[in-house]
């Protein structure tokens, strides 16, 4: 009887490539931006990741916009939606979920300004967008109040983080800031009155000061302005 030999060589099998999927298809592009920013999530870039062709990709992503509003929803799942570190009450609740939302995007100023016009579907957009609804409707708005106001919160949180992320990462931000504060202060009190009136508080406050303030300020207009043709 032969016997093999020790030496012999082994063959290697290799495991077969996973079958394409959205979700492999998102999560490879959620890597990608991570490693290299959103600019590099394109559908070539992603193919050549994926080793196929580009037209095999449009299969389950029709274009760049959806592909970068998967990314976002697939993001939008470290939002915290409890709120653990928040307060009593529905105020409180809402403003954590908006702040861990705004955060999210803060870290990849690219995506947060994606964000401004890109329309995520997917389950973690539906859960953030149900559970503003719900914090929204227990301060007694009505449902259309409620409904419409998610946009305005969304959006401006969305418009925050796009703002101040692109500062952040912008080597001139500060220059920019600076050259405006001066043209305020220096503003002549005969052609400009009311500049020179609001000073210093025109300038003034923390942003973190401000975002509860903007917060503040549209929710209480949110739940006491009339949505119009409604019966609230």
């Amino acid at each position: 009887m032969l016997g093999l030999d020790v030496d012999d060589q082994l063959v290697e099998v290799g495991a077969a490539k996973p079958a394409l999927s959205r979700r492999w298809i998102v999560d490879t592009a959620v890597r990608i931006m991570r490693a290299e920013g959103l600019g590099k999530v394109t559908m070539r870039r992603l193919a050549q990741e994926l080793d196929t062709g580009p037209a095999s990709l449009y299969v389950y992503v029709a274009n760049t916009a959806e592909l970068h509003a998967a990314v976002l929803d697939a993001l939008l799942g470290e939002v915290d939606l409890r709120g653990e570190h928040a307060g009593d009450g529905w105020r409180e609740h809402l403003w954590a979920v908006l702040t861990s939302y705004t955060a999210v995007l803060f870290e990849h100023p690219q995506l947060a300004r994606s964000a401004l016009v890109a329309r995520p579907s997917g389950e973690n957009y539906l859960r953030l967008v149900e559970r503003v609804l719900d914090l929204l409707s227990r301060s007694g708005a009505s449902r259309e109040q409620a409904a419409w106001g998610v946009d305005k919160l969304l959006q401006d949180a969305t418009a925050t983080a796009a703002e101040q992320s692109t500062q952040r990462q912008n080597p001139e931000a500060e220059d920019d800031w600076n050259a405006t504060v001066h043209a305020l202060r220096a503003a002549d009190e005969n052609t400009h009155p009311s500049i020179r009136a609001h000073m210093p508080a025109l300038i003034g406050g923390s942003a973190g000061d401000r975002m509860r303030w903007g917060f503040d300020v549209l929710v209480n207009g949110i739940t006491h302005t009339p949505v119009p043709g409604s019966a609230h």
